[in-house]
């Protein structure tokens, strides 16, 4: 993991409050899902839901406020938090109609208890560790309104390489994808909520006409730290080999 002490100092102040998208239906991590929402699934070996290691980590990073956008199943997830020995403030809204990705960020961010500040968000769905602190740095250094982190997932088979005459060279077991992905976790100037669409998906308004002013920023994910969205009950196996592994 890259250190960067100078751009951590250069932030004026910490990053504080930070919204999760809670609410999807799940379906391709059923029967898990049946009974529960997405982040309310657990890591298999380590007794806590996918959104008690995302709220650990965010404490961990300075935050002191949370948001939850629920949906599905919302009540599950209400309860538990109602028990959990929660590292921060953590307060809930609930979808009673769906309003999509960007809706739904907008719904929650005017329940965050500072809306004149910045603010993270992240899907409930991901698991990971990296420095947000050194991410809001980087959002505040090139002045933009949102930030989103980048990065470069395994390819899930193997591939072939070749020469350009056709002679195969060489099997590669799950290679890095040569290209970013939106890893899901951002940043937000205080601004930035009222560019929000009331209904409907960011990523194909807000994001787009953000870049073309060239005001969104890409984060890439330092080499070496862990990332895993939980989409499927392999990957919930894949979280918990590699959780083992780090363990070791």
């Amino acid at each position: 993991m890259t250190s960067a002490p100078h751009s951590a100092s250069h932030a004026a102040r910490d990053v504080t409050q930070a919204v999760i998208l809670a609410g999807g239906q799940g379906s391709r991590l059923r029967p898990y899902t049946d009974d529960r929402p997405k982040p309310m699934v657990e890591i298999p070996g380590t007794g806590t839901p996918i959104i008690g290691h995302q709220l650990a980590w965010l404490a961990a990073e300075g935050v002191t406020d949370v948001v939850i956008s629920c949906g599905h199943l919302a009540e599950v997830l209400q309860d538990w938090l109602k028990t959990a020995d929660l590292p921060l403030a953590v307060s809930t809204v609930v979808e009673t109609e769906p309003l999509g990705r960007g809706g739904g960020l907008k719904f929650a961010a005017a329940a965050l208890p500072r809306p004149e500040e910045p603010w993270y968000a992240t899907n409930g769905d991901i698991w990971t560790r990296f420095s947000l602190r050194e991410m809001a740095a980087f959002h505040e250094e090139r002045h933009a309104t949102a930030t989103l982190s980048l990065a470069r997932p395994r390819i899930p088979w193997g591939v072939v390489e070749t020469d350009k005459f056709g002679h195969v060279l060489d099997f590669i077991e799950a290679p890095p994808s040569p290209y970013l992905i939106n890893a899901g976790v951002y940043v937000f100037s205080a601004e930035f909520t009222a560019l929000l669409p009331d209904v409907g998906d960011h990523e194909r308004t807000t994001f787009p006409r953000l870049a073309r002013e060239q005001r969104l920023a890409g984060f890439p994910i330092p080499q070496g730290a862990y990332w895993r969205a939980i989409d499927t009950a392999k990957d919930l196996s894949e979280a918990a080999k590699e959780l083992r592994a780090q363990s070791e």
